[in-house]
Formats: C-alpha cells, structure tokens, sequence
C-alpha cells in the first residue's frame, strides 16, 4: 500500500469515529429533550412520565384540573323546605251546589287546587282585600299619604267588610280599571272584571284568588309601605265575616292567619255566593262556593273550613 493510500484510509477511519461521536452526541441530547417534555407541566407527554414514576395518570381527586380550565364545582344539593301547615290532597265535600278550592305555596309559586280551580265565581266582598291593595298602593306612587278618613275607610272596609266605603274606594281607583290592574300586576290567568262595571261581580277563578293573595302577601298589591299594614288589616277581621279557612287552625294559628271572605245572596239568582281567602306564612288558600238561596251563607262557610281542615290533615299525614 502506498503513502498515498495509507493516508487516505486514515482519513476514512477519523471521519467515521467523529460520525459516530455526533451521532452518539445526538441521541443524548434526544433523550434528555424526551425527558424533559415528559416532566414539563402541560406537556402531552406529562401524563406518560407520571405513570412511569408511580404518580397517578389522571386528576387526583375532585379538585384536580385540566390545565386552561376551570375547576367544576361539586353541586350543592338544595336545601329542603320545610313542611307547611297544609297540603294538597283529593279533598272531599259531600254538600250540593258548586264549589272549588286552590293552595299555592308562595316560597315556590306552586299551585294544587281542585280540577276545576281555573273557572270563575263572582267575587263579593273577597275583592275588597284588593281595592284597599291598590288605593294604597298607588297613593304612595303618588307620594301622598292618605287621610285619616281614607284610612278608616279602608279599614273599616277590610275588618267589617262596609260596603259603602268599598264603593267610595273602587271609585276612587277608578272602577274597572281597578281590576285590570289586578290582573296585570298580580299574573292572573282566569279573571275578568264584572260586565257591569261592579266590583262585587268581578269574577275570579280560585286559582287567580290564592295568587291574588301571594301578590298581597309579597308587596305587589299595596306596595313596600303599606303591605304590612294591609295584612294586618286582615288578620283583624271580625264579626260576621270572620269564618271560613281560618276556622280549621288552632285559636292561637288563626289570628296569625290574614283573611277576606265574600258573601252575597243574589236575589234575582236564587243563587247563594260565598268565597274565601286566607293568606299564611308561606301559603295562600282559596275556596268558592255557590249554591240553592237557601241554605245560607254559614252552609258556604263550611265549606270553606272544611276544605281547610282536610289540606291541613294531609299536612299532618306527611
């Protein structure tokens, strides 16, 4: 072999060992990026490197996340109501005549009445509860406070049930338009008012009477400054028109309980009218009656208690 091609042999043998030392070097180098990626947090290869260590795959628990995410809270069951002092049931009344009833739980809106809770009776007096509701409350609109004697009559209107001041009130509210008020401000579905104009007549469903009842309870009707006040108008009824609902709780629930109950025998019918509305903490209760002219209003009454008596048993039974 000459010089020549001795020379050339070794340049041979120096670049293949330098080859092998960059290739040896680049493998290195590959593996230790590898590891790196595997150990960087966020890295696809993260969860890989976890496993291989001993570490777990996947989220820890339930507060593990998924980076660039937020965490998913845990749901909070909610908090059960407490029972109410009534509840619906298949309520029967073994009397003649026509009659319905509705309760709504105000803290949910919920509404169980009768199948036919959405047909309409003529309210009598029950509607006075709402006259005196919104004469208060649009006087405060106004920014007026109302005179002594409006008060009284507004009182004497509700606890007494006068006629007269219910007349002067309604006309004061403006007649119908009263009512059609009621119906915007309080979501009624069923009512209308009276075809002659006549605040006794007004026809409601007693479905529309228990929301009536929650719209007074919750402000709507008389407004923040006078609801309290209106309610306590109510729970003072007395006399002849203290009956009906509130009559099924003990004496010492029943002046908890604000009340307006209508009454009226319609001559020209020969038809007897008694309707009642009872507003409880966290309930509202309405029952409507009509019946033969004869039998009198205390036979409504009952009716009135004894639909009462058997939402408060079906409590008790819960």
């Amino acid at each position: 072999m000459g010089a020549e091609e001795r020379a050339a042999e070794r340049r041979a043998r120096s670049n293949r060992s330098t080859l092998l030392r960059l290739t040896l070097i680049a493998g290195v180098l590959l593996v230790l990026v590898l590891v790196g990626l595997r150990l960087m947090p966020g890295s696809p290869l993260a969860s890989t490197a976890a496993a291989k260590w001993g570490e777990p795959s996947g989220p820890a628990g339930p507060t593990a996340t998924t980076p660039g995410r937020p965490a998913t809270p845990t749901p909070t069951p909610s908090p059960e109501l407490p029972p109410l002092p009534v509840a619906p049931t298949n309520v029967k009344i073994d009397k003649a005549g026509w009659w319905n009833w509705a309760l709504m739980d105000t803290r949910t809106g919920k509404i169980s009445g009768s199948a036919n809770m959405d047909e309409t009776n003529p309210t009598a007096s029950m509607i006075k509860a709402w006259i005196g509701a919104d004469f208060l409350r649009r006087a405060d609109e106004k920014g007026d406070t109302p005179s002594d004697t409006r008060m009284n009559q507004v009182s004497i209107m509700i606890r007494d049930s006068d006629n007269n001041a219910a007349q002067t009130l309604y006309e004061l509210n403006g007649g119908t338009a009263s009512i059609k008020r009621l119906i915007s401000i309080c979501d009624l579905t069923d009512s209308s008012p009276a075809a002659d104009g006549g605040w006794s007549r007004t026809a409601l469903s007693a479905g529309d009477t228990a929301r009536m009842g929650a719209c007074i309870a919750d402000g709507r009707a008389a407004g923040p400054q006078w609801t309290e006040w209106l309610l306590d108008e109510m729970r003072a009824v007395r006399g002849v028109g203290n009956f009906g609902i509130r009559k099924a709780f003990p004496a010492a629930e029943q002046k908890t309980i604000a009340v307006k109950n209508g009454w009226v025998d319609r001559q020209r019918e020969q038809r007897y009218t008694v309707n009642c509305l009872a507003i409880g903490d966290g309930w509202t209760m309405a029952v409507e009656t009509r019946y033969a002219i004869d039998l009198g209003y205390t036979y409504g009454a009952k009716i009135c208690e004894d639909v009462a008596r058997q939402l408060r048993a079906a409590s008790d039974a819960t």
